[in-house]
């Protein structure tokens, strides 16, 4: 599994760049392993919700982690403010980067992951299929 090490530019949409990462690489499939930087602003999507709220920085990444595959991304991120305070929840659009995010994605075979609808939890969830090697 190849391992992916990455620096996103300042003014970046964090998740933008997340979601096209993959592609770019001759996959679909991959595992964000970590991330730290500092955002402008996020943009949060917390439990139970259904709306996203964007949050005012400056922002320290403190953590990234999800899954990025053909059927959409699954990313969730913790941020601290200026006073220590920190939130977290899944990442949203609208999540600029500030100096830097430093990423570190694991590159998995295409078609490795997709998401389907789960009749016990009522979302689309995870499913993992067998890849056929990485280009």
């Amino acid at each position: 599994m190849p391992l992916l090490p990455l620096r996103l530019s300042p003014g970046t949409d964090l998740r933008r760049a997340l979601e096209a990462l993959p592609g770019s690489h001759g996959t679909d499939s991959a595992f964000v392993v970590a991330g730290i930087g500092s955002l402008v602003q996020v943009g949060l999507r917390y439990a139970d919700a259904t709306e996203t709220t964007l949050l005012a920085g400056p922002l320290e990444m403190l953590s990234l982690s999800g899954s990025l595959g053909a059927a959409g991304a699954h990313l969730h991120v913790s941020v601290s403010d200026a006073s220590g305070r920190v939130f977290g929840g899944h990442l949203g659009l609208g999540s600029t980067v500030r100096t830097t995010a430093e990423v570190l994605l694991a590159l998995l075979p295409p078609g490795t992951l997709t998401r389907e609808h789960d009749a016990a939890t009522g979302f689309n969830e995870l499913v993992v299929r067998s890849g056929r090697g990485m280009p």
